[in-house]
């Protein structure tokens, strides 16, 4: 695995400009930019700003998929999909067929199950064994988690499933999420990470800390980007 760590001052500029070099880089080598975005607070402003440099991009080639989506409807203030939808997809003007959206109003086993086979039937088009993201961007929350992987939730031990609906019990809810089979096969992993994140809970994930989900980010044959600001 390669990595490395950026620290910034002009976070939302610095990330959204990483994100589509990625794009225009994997749309050069195969005609096609996988990307799995993120949620929460955090990304909002660099998607804000990605949809005003990236207004030349031709999103009908992208295609967007989510790490993680709250057990929600669409049009719910917590969820990942409408943050999304408001900063950046509809300000770009992302066609409906690029867009694989997570389904957090229904049943959570039902949903997860539905996306794995969506990403499945689109690796199968391409002859893939798992589906390949170009870029999957994370973040960090404050007690180490990374998508919906929290610790000590059963999501963290899945080995063969792609997405899982996952019960957090300090949350008392049920989460769609990513796996670590499915983020580590990435070619590129991106952590979004604020500046107000504790310094400390970075340098142990960082260092690997098994404690953390985030630590056990890992791609075989990948990219690991940390972009801090």
């Amino acid at each position: 695995m390669d990595r490395q760590v950026i620290r910034t001052k002009n976070f939302a500029v610095d990330a959204a400009q990483f994100i589509l070099d990625q794009a225009h880089n994997a749309l050069g080598e195969r005609n096609e930019f996988r990307l799995a975005l993120s949620g929460g607070n955090t990304p909002a402003p660099v998607y804000t700003r990605l949809a005003a440099i990236g207004h030349d991009l031709p999103w009908d080639l992208t295609r967007i998929t989510f790490g993680d989506e709250r057990c929600v409807p669409p049009d719910d203030r917590q969820s990942n999909f409408r943050m999304a939808w408001e900063t950046l997809l509809a300000p770009a003007a992302v066609p409906e067929k690029s867009i694989l959206r997570m389904r957090g109003e229904i049943d959570p086993q039902t949903a997860a199950q539905e996306y794995q086979d969506q990403l499945d039937f689109l690796a199968a088009q391409r002859g893939e064994p798992i589906y390949r993201h170009d870029l999957i961007l994370l973040g960090l929350g404050d007690d180490g988690h990374t998508a919906s992987l929290f610790p000590g939730t059963a999501a963290l031990d899945e080995t063969i499933r792609r997405v899982v609906a996952n019960f957090v019990p300090k949350l008392d809810a049920w989460r769609l999420t990513f796996t670590l089979p499915l983020i580590n096969h990435a070619r590129h992993i991106c952590f979004l990470v604020g500046a107000a994140k504790n310094a400390d809970l970075i340098g142990r994930v960082l260092e690997g800390d098994p404690q953390f989900p985030a630590s056990r980010v890992n791609p075989s044959a990948g990219e690991v980007t940390w972009i801090i600001g």
